[in-house]
């Protein structure tokens, strides 16, 4: 089912920020260090640029033709695509 409703959508993205932001303090508690502070937040910034590489880029620049539905959409493109190319 896919969600097509704005308000719903925006929700949506609320629980994502609460649901990183409760984890993240989790962990911080935790583990309160300078060091396990700067990995986490590369890693969400690694992560957000990857999901922007799939989401984004790919779509406007490598292979405009594409539309991604989700991650798994994604794996089954990047997949499909290295074997017709090879």
């Amino acid at each position: 089912m896919d969600i097509t409703n704005p308000k719903l959508l925006y929700v949506k993205a609320g629980l994502f920020v609460i649901g990183g932001s409760i984890s993240s303090v989790l962990i911080l508690l935790d583990h309160p260090t300078l060091k396990i502070a700067a990995l986490l937040l590369i890693s969400v910034w690694c992560f957000a640029r990857a999901y922007y590489f799939v989401f984004y880029v790919i779509q406007h620049y490598i292979d405009p033709a594409y539309k991604f539905a989700g991650l798994f959409a994604f794996l089954r493109y990047l997949f499909t695509r290295r074997r017709s190319d090879g």
